[in-house]
């Protein structure tokens, strides 16, 4: 089989109706070629009857043994040449369904490609799933109708003609009958549309549930909240087979009408022709032939309604396929902007040294070559300034004298590097979950693990590095695959680092050796850090005070302990007099009466660090 080019084209996001049709155009030649041997298969269909008449009325009737033997002849030439284009059929229309299926794959996971980071944040990994794994088939299971649905339309045309030709009579009944067989089944077919669209988003909803509650399991086990998760995907799974039973339901009456109502017209017609051929208005061989072409078209009428239900579980998924197309990536916006006029016509190079980043939203400035914090009331605004800082969501910031977005995407990736504490970690070996894209020395990369507080993870895995790690890193604690993500991020060495509340999931000793050995490992570096830890915030060289998504003070950790009320019960559990109280005694407010934060900490209360006698 030819393989389809790797470049699938540009999708037509403008409908379900309109995409099906960019799928179809975009193999033209094989697609007339399909439509071709289908209809000349389905035509093929109608020769039989018309030769057994012929052999019957000039062969069979008079005695005429040559005439008998050329028609059959015939008729057996018309086998083989049926069998041929069947095969011929067959074998288009497999290509036809498979490049349209991996058109569709191949354009679904470029623009997930495209979207990169803001995927998660505009649709679930269950939609997405399902999206691949159901709707690509039915959209290529749908292009079918180019191949059988053309020549039934043709073959209806050759039976009407070739019935003309014996009574006016029979070919007006075939012409009538059988668009009204079609119009018997119309509403059956909707109802089906309706009843498959449903389906189909509940599906989608049941999976991403699904995903949700495998990946969330170990958390849902320490909270007790696991049987809470399991019945509501037992009430969804029941919604959903009550909608797959409404399906099947008004498929089996399509099925059935398909099948019966065909064979009831084909028994109303033979009865009309049996009692003209016994008034003498049509011969013997005439009657047969009027028998075959009305049971031949059996196949085009079956055709017909498998073409319905087809192009309209293919409108479902294409809608599915165009919404998820349509979604748009953050770097959008700024397109949309140079457009305008509101930025660069083209995309600009970034500064050429270490710059500050500034995020006018929320007044935050990460100097080049020191270790910034952002401590928020609110978990989410600190994220916010990250994805803003990481061009990951539209917004004003600037880097340096230039705009953010209006540097080319690819110097934004290379130069700043976003580690978001929920990163994947994909199947494969601890060496590669660490290596990601790069090639490291080993000196380097046990540079990583150590600076990481890693290498008690390293030594406790039996294979040490090349370990296996399972998919999402479901084989580590929470707080071991934060600290093989933050291992990554070291290792990749950016300009610039944004690290989303890194040290959220281990214990206070592990946490502490983490934030010595960021700063060491950062020295020099552009490095800003979401946390509430004060363990972290000590390390700092400037600690932005988020309240509202707003810088409400800066400065030095100790500092806002003493100065600022709110920041002091942000990061501490201990109260207000306990905090004065080791002011009095030690002239340092630390900020560590407690080692984790009150909030903004993503550690269960079950959690906790495994030992290496639990990994082995």
């Amino acid at each position: 089989m030819a393989a389809i080019s790797t470049d699938p084209g540009i999708p037509d996001r403008r409908g379900p109706a309109r995409y099906l049709w960019w799928v179809t155009a975009s193999q033209r030649q094989r697609i007339a070629l399909g439509a071709l041997l289908g209809s000349a298969w389905m035509i093929c269909l109608t020769l039989p009857p018309y030769i057994l008449s012929r052999a019957i009325d000039d062969g069979l009737r008079p005695g005429d043994r040559a005439t008998l033997l050329g028609w059959a002849a015939a008729l057996f030439g018309i086998g083989v040449l049926q069998a041929w284009l069947a095969i011929m059929r067959h074998r288009t229309m497999t290509r036809i369904r498979l490049d349209a299926y991996f058109r569709t794959v191949r354009v679904v996971v470029d623009h997930t490609t495209r979207l990169g980071a803001a995927l998660p944040r505009r649709v679930s990994a269950g939609e997405v799933v399902t999206i691949g794994h159901s709707d690509v088939g039915v959209i290529g299971q749908t292009l079918t109708v180019t191949g059988p649905g053309v020549g039934a339309v043709l073959a209806y045309i050759v039976v009407a003609a070739l019935l003309l030709s014996v009574s006016v009579l029979l070919a007006l009944v075939v012409l009538i009958g059988v668009p009204v067989l079609a119009l018997l089944i119309g509403p059956l077919l909707s109802r089906l549309h309706g009843a498959e669209t449903a389906y189909r988003e509940r599906q989608g909803t049941l999976a991403a549930l699904l995903d949700d509650l495998a990946g969330g399991l170990r958390v849902l086990n320490g909270l007790g909240g696991k049987g809470v998760f399991a019945a509501r995907y037992r009430e969804g799974s029941r919604k959903l087979r009550d909608e797959g039973h409404r399906v099947g339901s008004t498929m089996s009456w399509i099925q059935a009408f398909g099948l019966g109502l065909p064979t009831l017209f084909l028994a109303a017609v033979t009865w009309l022709a049996a009692r003209m051929a016994a008034q003498g208005t049509i011969t013997v061989g005439e009657l047969v032939a009027v028998y075959g072409y009305v049971a031949v078209l059996v196949v085009p009428v079956g055709s017909f309604i498998e073409s319905g239900y087809d192009i309209g579980r293919g409108l479902v998924a294409a809608r599915r396929v165009v919404n998820f197309l349509s979604l748009e990536p953050e770097d959008a916006q700024a397109e949309r902007r140079r457009e305008a006029g509101h930025a660069a016509a083209e995309p600009v190079d970034g500064p050429e040294g270490p710059c500050v980043l500034r995020d006018p939203l929320s007044g935050v400035e990460v100097a080049p070559g020191v270790l910034t914090a952002l401590a928020a009331a609110d978990v989410s605004d600190g994220t916010d300034v990250v994805d803003r800082l990481g061009r990951f969501a539209p917004s004003p910031a600037t880097w340096g004298p230039v705009r953010l977005d209006a540097v080319a995407p690819d110097q934004v990736r290379a130069r700043i590097l976003v580690a978001d504490n929920e990163a994947d970690l994909f199947a494969g070996t601890l060496r590669t979950a660490i290596s990601g894209r790069h090639t490291p020395d080993e000196d380097a990369l046990d540079r990583a693990v150590d600076a990481a507080a890693a290498r008690d993870i390293v030594q406790g895995l039996p294979d040490g590095l090349d370990a296996p790690l399972d998919a999402y890193g479901r084989n580590l604690s929470g707080g071991q695959r934060q600290r093989i993500r933050l291992a990554r991020a070291l290792l990749a060495d950016p300009e610039v680092l944004l690290a989303v509340d890194p040290t959220s999931a281990v214990d206070a000793h592990t946490e502490a050796r983490m934030a010595a050995r960021l700063r060491a490992a950062r020295k020099d570096r552009t490095t800003l850090v979401t946390t509430t830890s004060p363990l972290v915030l000590d390390q700092a060289d400037t600690v932005y005070y988020l309240v509202d998504g707003r810088v409400a003070a800066i400065g030095r950790h100790a500092d806002l302990l003493a100065g600022h009320p709110g920041y002091r019960r942000l990061v501490s559990r201990g109260t207000d007099e306990e905090i004065e109280d080791e002011v009095q005694e030690t002239g340092t407010p630390t900020g560590r009466v407690s080692s984790r934060p009150a909030t903004g900490s993503a550690q269960s209360p079950t959690s906790t660090e495994p030992t290496h006698e639990a990994l082995r």
